[in-house]
């Protein structure tokens, strides 16, 4: 009788428990199938836009709050947070004490005393006159300073924008015999990249930059760094500095406590080649039939020149300048943004590539009305600017302001300056351009890659900067493409002792269920491409035997269930793809079961009825979907389809 109502007692608690876990299901079941719809299109754009623009936690409420003062807070505060959002600069300026600006304004004048020399140096690699590289050392840095959420980051004209400015639009219009039509062009062009990085960042394509800023970019500037690329200047005054400049960074590097040794090095250089081309030209020394080829007059005295009337975008040069701008604005943005977040993780904050893009995008916009050619961010200026202690983007203010007082008063002292100095502090810049060690990395993680990375460069060296990223483009979507669409599918077991689910390759120990074939598809986007492989591969697993077998030899095999977590997108050849599978799958007895279907996906799975048709078998996790499983094998209870 007591073994009796034990018996009893143990099937009314079993029976409890199933009762429960079924009702407990039923809810869970009804999370994943009545989410609400996903937003459209057009939403997620204007919500994008809203969130790279204002800062993240602010951005949803910043504008009802400013209209409808839900916090109670005063119009001023709030309009502060608005303004601050948009001009991150007025954040840093919270606490912001007379300490502070003394390091502000001795790291802007640093950085000057290098921008100066550089920026006119690369004017003349980008075949412009040597003023509009000081234009552009003043007003894109100026602009920059007030939009970017980087403290660190300084941009002006740099080596590699200015090498291929020149040589693709010297193609178009020759620099020297129609210089004013070839800086029209450049500057058009400039206008472009503004224009290319403003949407790169709306639509928020800083994946973009993330991609070929590896491999492709290692290619073309190692490829960019050899010297048949470089405008031809005699050397006969500048190698002996351009040893001492080599000299001066070799020894910063060594002693960090001689960090201000490279700094000046380029200044001092055009300091002292300068006073030696006077003296030779104005025959104080005796050297016969001799004379230093220096940059002449430089024009100056004013700011920069309004240039937005000389923008002619119909242009017959249109279609190439697009190109150009093209390629400029992805090589433009991939320097700036490597360069921002390399300092920006040395200070423990994170940078948002596409408000960097916005920002850059706005600048050169800007900036191309005001005849500034393409500014980027610059590695030695940001470097140097950390070191020398800068606390915000004061600093930038500062340096451009130095620039505005050299470009207004000291343009005549200038006028000595050797074209051979100029090329010697550009050639400095090679060594660092020629990355090998980033190479051989490469080579070791991704054979591919390193594909990208020597189109890219041997296109480049035996071609054209055009056809070197085009064959590292290429390339680089090539493998994109064929990973797409041959994605891998992993048999998912349990690991000992835990309710954890995972690869059984990558995982040995993982265990499988009789029963049940637990199957993951390695792609994010079951589309056109392939989906048919994807069905033709799950059920290649079910044809050719690859489960367990039971007595007489019969397969065990009763459910597959698709752990579809790593899936964020299906099209409409994916569920047609599904229902296919579906159908083969119950002509062998065999039915199939979703685990964790992302919100995109099950949207679009509910409106095209696929739920129904699979008996509405869809769970939030695998664990959920294999215990179901388990007990519809046993005892035929399942969550009662929506």
């Amino acid at each position: 009788m007591v073994a009796s109502s034990v018996s009893s007692g143990a099937v009314s608690c079993t029976l409890e428990e199933m009762l429960e876990s079924k009702e407990k299901e039923m809810y869970q079941h009804h999370w994943v199938l009545n989410a609400p719809d996903p937003p459209c299109f057009f939403r997620q754009l204007f919500e994008n836009v809203r969130d790279t623009i204002l800062p993240p936690s602010n951005s949803k409420n910043m504008c009802s709050t400013l209209i409808f003062n839900n916090n109670q807070q005063p119009l001023h505060k709030r309009l502060f947070e608005l303004l601050t959002g948009i001009f991150p600069i007025l954040g840093s300026l919270k606490g912001y004490n007379v300490s502070k600006f003394k390091f502000d304004v001795m790291a802007g004048i640093t950085v000057a005393s290098l921008a100066i020399p550089q920026g006119i140096g690369f004017a003349t690699l980008a075949q412009l006159s040597p003023e509009y590289g000081l234009y552009t050392c003043f007003a894109p840095p100026l602009m920059y300073a007030m939009l970017t959420s980087s403290k660190e980051i300084v941009i002006g004209n740099v080596a590699v924008d200015s090498l291929l400015l020149s040589s693709m639009i010297a193609k178009l219009k020759d620099p020297i015999q129609d210089s004013l039509a070839y800086t029209q062009l450049l500057l058009i062009a400039t206008f472009i990249v503004g224009i290319f990085q403003l949407a790169f960042g709306i639509f928020r394509f800083g994946f973009l930059v993330d991609y070929l800023s590896h491999a492709t970019i290692v290619g073309f500037l190692a490829a960019a760094a050899n010297p048949s690329q470089w405008r031809p200047y005699s050397f006969t005054l500048g190698f002996s500095f351009l040893c001492f400049i080599l000299f001066a960074r070799f020894m910063g590097r060594r002693n960090k406590k001689l960090f201000w040794l490279p700094t000046i090095a380029p200044l001092f250089s055009v300091i002292v080649s300068s006073i030696v081309a006077y003296t030779v030209n104005s025959h104080q020394v005796n050297v016969k039939d001799y004379k230093v080829d220096v940059l002449g007059e430089i024009k100056g005295g004013s700011l920069n020149p309004i240039s937005s009337l000389n923008l002619n975008l119909m242009d017959m040069f249109l279609g190439p300048l697009i190109k150009t701008g093209l390629t400029v604005a992805v090589i433009s943005l991939t320097e700036t943004i490597a360069v921002g977040r390399s300092f920006a993780s040395l200070r423990g904050y994170n940078l948002d590539p596409n408000k960097e893009m916005i920002t850059l995008g706005l600048t050169n916009i800007v900036g191309s009305f005001t005849s500034c050619y393409v500014a980027s961010g610059s590695l030695s200026r940001t470097a140097l600017n950390y070191s020398s202690g800068a606390e915000t983007t004061v600093s930038s203010i500062v340096m451009a302001l130095t620039v505005l007082i050299s470009l207004k008063f000291l343009t005549r002292l200038l006028y000595y300056t050797p074209k051979a100095i100029l090329a010697a502090i550009i050639i400095s810049i090679v060594p660092g351009l020629i990355d090998i060690e980033k190479a051989y990395r490469i080579w070791k993680v991704d054979k591919l890659d390193f594909l990208a990375c020597a189109g890219a460069f041997f296109g480049v060296l035996f071609g054209s900067v055009e056809k070197g990223l085009a064959i590292a483009v290429i390339i680089s979507f090539g493998k994109l493409i064929v990973v797409a669409i041959q994605p891998g599918i992993t048999v998912v077991g349990r690991l000992p002792g835990t309710d954890v689910f995972r690869d059984i390759e990558q995982y040995p120990v993982g265990l499988s269920i009789p029963g049940l074939l637990i199957l993951s598809p390695k792609s994010s986007f079951l589309c056109f491409a392939n989906a048919t492989l994807v069905r033709e591969r799950i059920e290649r697993w079910v044809n050719d035997g690859h489960v367990e077998e039971g007595e007489g030899g019969r397969g065990t095999l009763k459910f597959i269930i698709l752990d579809i977590s790593g899936l964020t997108n299906i099209d409409t050849a994916g569920i047609a793809s599904l229902e296919e599978l579906n159908n083969n799958l119950i002509s062998h007895g065999v039915k199939l079961v979703m685990a964790n279907p992302r919100w995109q996906v099950i949207h679009k799975l509910r409106v095209a009825d696929f739920v129904s048709k699979i008996g509405g078998r869809v769970f939030v996790s695998v664990g959920e979907a294999v215990d179901a499983c388990l007990r519809l094998g046993a005892s035929k209870i399942m969550p009662n389809t929506v």
